[in-house]
């Protein structure tokens, strides 16, 4: 076992949490560390700097889990219920208590996993109809989303252009690890080539309104078919990754359930999508949003490769999924 922060060791002890549960479980992504017991989820970032994210300071820290709360509350409002202290009082840790306090946590309810999307997907229990509602549901979420000309600058060219670089800067890297080298020219070029080329789709799309405050992070890990369809854990940490055409949002998706191999679900749900919203030019950019979500994927996934608190065997399975999502990138060239 890896020596865990003496916090988060004690928040590994059911009789921290002001409801009774019969255990915790602890599941650690990049950024956080996410506490489940029995009926809820306490999640607590970790005081790190990504260079895209900014986690080093308390304040830091209290004001992105106020914005998580905010944010998915437009997609999932019953299940975030809002932001709790951690408190240290003579070397012992609690919730909302008195002490001093040391950190925070987003609150969340438990959202039942034999709901979630990407477990439906595994056990082959996802079915047409799932997809078109959640499709449905985004068009009504998109054209409610904020808008503005600062917005807007997010679907410029310089600001595409940007990320994609970004991507390729960040990735060098792991080449040879996550990703070849040809797989990675390969995919660069092709990048380069289509924003130079569709020059006047693009600023189309931003003078038609269609760069949105979305989701930023929508998979199918983030979809739970529950009391209705609760879509959460969208980026509150960089406004630049959430600020994007809904197309990029729906390639996101799309590109994910091609990734579960269920070509077909893809298929309908972007179709679904764009026979409500009207928006047919969300079909000359699909292809290319769904390389470049996929690239992000592959992305996300190697940067854990660099975390000391996560186990080797755990980056096994890591480094598997992240040369997964770099093949499926290059397959959309």
């Amino acid at each position: 076992m890896l020596q865990l922060p003496e916090m988060v060791q004690a928040l590994l002890d059911p009789g921290i949490y002001p409801e009774a549960t019969r255990g915790v479980e602890l599941v650690q992504t990049q950024m956080s560390f996410v506490f489940l017991t029995d009926d809820y989820v306490y999640k607590v970032k970790k005081p790190v700097d990504l260079g895209f994210l900014d986690y080093t300071t308390l304040d830091r820290r209290q004001f992105y889990c106020q914005q998580e709360v905010t944010l998915n509350r437009r997609l999932c409002p019953e299940a975030y219920l809002g932001v709790v202290a951690v408190t240290e009082n003579e070397d012992t840790f609690a919730l909302d208590s008195q002490g001093e306090v040391i950190d925070y946590a987003v609150k969340m309810r438990r959202l039942p996993q034999e709901a979630m999307m990407n477990v439906l997907l595994e056990q082959q229990r996802a079915l047409p109809p799932m997809v078109i509602s959640v499709a449905r549901k985004l068009v009504d979420f998109h054209q409610n989303a904020e808008t503005s000309d600062e917005i807007g600058t997010y679907g410029s060219l310089e600001m595409i252009t940007r990320n994609a670089e970004e991507n390729f800067t960040q990735t060098k890297k792991y080449i040879d690890n996550t990703i070849f080298y040809d797989w990675y020219q390969h995919i660069k070029t092709y990048t380069n080539n289509f924003i130079n080329q569709n020059v006047a789709l693009l600023e189309k799309r931003v003078a038609e309104g269609r760069i949105r405050d979305c989701h930023g992070d929508l998979h199918a890990a983030h979809i739970c078919f529950t009391d209705g369809i609760c879509i959460y854990d969208c980026i509150e940490f960089n406004d630049r990754f959430r600020y994007c055409d809904v197309a990029s949002e729906i390639a996101f998706l799309a590109m994910d359930l091609d990734n579960y191999g269920r070509v077909d679900l893809s298929q309908n749900f972007v179709n679904a999508y764009v026979d409500k919203s009207q928006d047919s030019d969300l079909l000359k950019l699909i292809d290319f949003y769904k390389c470049y979500r996929a690239y992000v994927r592959g992305k996300v996934e190697s940067f854990q490769l660099d975390d000391p608190h996560i186990a080797k065997e755990a980056k096994k399975r890591i480094k598997t999924r992240a040369r997964n999502y770099f093949e499926l990138a290059k397959s959309y060239v």
